[in-house]
């Protein structure tokens, strides 16, 4: 491998100095010039959002912040990429170019392959590392998982020794918003390397005991969760230093409760790298089902039942009460979100493509390798995984029991009647809307549709097809046996309570 003096290190979503592939080979090769671009055309796509950037501003700082105690500038450019790489090479001549490799949203992985068209116009060589368990261009699924845990298994690579070059181009700072964004910035998670180190430390060996029980009810949930999804998601903390952390505490922990949590914990971080791997070998799956067949669903985009759903006024006080909750704060926990995409998709039927990129403007974790495979996941599209059909009103009833959510997010029940308080039918408070539809009956219309496209001849044998592309092929239990594809078993409707092994809240 030939190298240029200059080595340009492009940080996207890899905010750190630690455990970070492509930093260290760049410091290896020559004096390392790290670069950040806050593209606008990035910004603007409809699944980012303020919420998203105000998270990212707070990471960046902190990399900035880390960069200059060791006397190293971050270059930060508000641009187009090859605009930014233009300017670089005009001022620098011929450079190397280092970045992860990013299983990102459709914008840009469309982005990457007009960056390396440049690169390869230009004669710059880009070198694009790993930096998780999801592997590029791999054939099957047969054997990922030992791909991914021979990588988690390596050892973490500290802050390289790093040389500044000898001149440096004009210098920026960071900008307070771009251009584009969608939805105001609110109280949330503070970003940044700094924090999630805290947020690792205070669920690994104070939070985090309860996890395996206390994750199903928002009540419980933002503290016992861990927290630390946005923090994968940006980079501040790589998988692997928070997988080995975890593997750590459980092995000096005499506590059995602790360690089954942290067992329960250690296996979500499996499913993260798993559901990204799906978008890596299927980018389409941003915008087309899974399984083919059903392309053929009629949901139809009805704007009023998608704003009042977004904005929580639905009319079943559990549903309104966690949508506010994740307004509110940007986050909430994975059992409900699956209800509250399950309420889109099947009550109120609305396609999945739309109710996901709320979601993803709201959710300040929006990691797009897990969020769409999951989007499609509760929506029923992929042919592989078993219909889940969420009653809210039996969820509320089992997960907010005394209604303490429930007055707290939807203030106008605050005085309702505990007897009436998950029952829209027994409200009488007129402030309070109507429910948009009758929950039974559209749940059993939804069941019906989606039972039909099950009957087509062909489906089993697609989804055969979508299980040996996608399918995990982890092992169950001390059987050794590996899962099956869904297939005729995917028709079973297991109950909302059922136990979740996918990720949404990435841990």
């Amino acid at each position: 491998m030939t190298t240029s003096s200059l080595q340009l290190v492009w940080f996207k979503r890899d905010l750190r100095l630690a455990d970070s592939p492509a930093l260290t080979e760049a410091a290896r090769h020559g004096r390392v010039l790290p670069l950040c671009v806050i593209e606008p055309g990035l910004w603007q796509q409809p699944d980012m959002s303020e919420r998203h950037w105000q998270f990212c501003r707070d990471s960046l700082s902190d990399l900035e912040s880390d960069l200059a105690a060791r006397g190293i500038p971050l270059l930060i450019r508000s641009t187009d990429i090859l605009e930014a790489l233009r300017e670089l090479k005009a001022f620098y001549g011929t450079f190397t170019l280092w970045s992860h490799e990013e299983t990102g949203n459709h914008w840009t992985y469309q982005r990457d392959l007009q960056v390396a068209a440049w690169c390869q116009a230009e004669s710059i060589e880009w070198h694009e590392l790993p930096q998780n368990g999801v592997v590029r261009r791999l054939k099957n699924r047969d054997h990922w998982a030992e791909y991914r845990e021979s990588r988690m298994q390596s050892p973490t690579l500290p802050v390289p020794a790093l040389q500044a070059p000898d001149i440096l181009p004009l210098l920026h700072g960071l900008p307070d918003t771009p251009t584009g964004t969608h939805l105001s910035p609110l109280r949330q998670q503070p970003g940044g390397r700094s924090a999630g180190l805290r947020c690792l430390e205070s669920f690994l060996h104070q939070r985090g005991r309860d996890y395996r029980f206390a994750m199903s009810s928002p009540n419980t949930a933002y503290a016992a969760c861990s927290r630390l999804s946005p923090h994968l998601c940006w980079g501040t903390l790589s998988v692997r230093e928070v997988f080995q952390a975890a593997e750590l505490a459980k092995k000096h922990s005499q506590d059995p409760a602790w360690k089954r949590s942290l067992r329960s914990f250690i296996s979500r971080l499996y499913w993260h790298c798993h559901f990204m791997q799906k978008l890596e070998d299927m980018p389409a799956l941003e915008w087309t089902p899974i399984h083919p067949l059903f392309a053929d669903l009629d949901r139809t985009l009805d704007t009023e039942r998608l704003e009042r759903w977004a904005k929580g006024q639905t009319g079943w006080p559990f549903v309104d009460a966690c949508m506010r909750a994740l307004n509110a704060r940007g986050w909430i926990n994975f059992r409900m979100r699956a209800m509250l995409t399950s309420v889109a998709s099947y009550h109120l039927w609305l396609p999945w493509q739309d109710s996901g990129r709320v979601l993803a403007r709201t959710f300040i974790d929006y990691e797009p390798g897990i969020h769409w495979p999951q989007i499609q996941m509760q929506s029923g599209t992929t042919g592989i995984n078993a219909i889940r059909v969420y009653n809210p009103l039996k969820q509320g009833l089992e997960l907010d029991p005394q209604g303490h959510f429930i007055r707290r997010w939807v203030p106008e029940l605050a005085s309702a009647p505990l007897s009436a308080l998950h029952e829209p039918r027994m409200l009488k408070q007129p402030c309070y809307p109507k429910p948009l539809v009758d929950l039974s009956q559209a749940a059993r219309t939804a069941k019906d549709r989606i039972a039909a496209i099950h009957r087509h001849p062909q489906f089993d044998a697609i989804s055969r097809g979508v299980y040996q592309q996608l399918g995990s092929r982890k092992r169950n239990g001390r059987s050794g046996r590996r899962q099956a594809p869904a297939n005729h078993a995917s028709r079973r409707r297991p109950s909302a309570a059922s136990p979740q092994l996918s990720l949404w809240d990435q841990a």
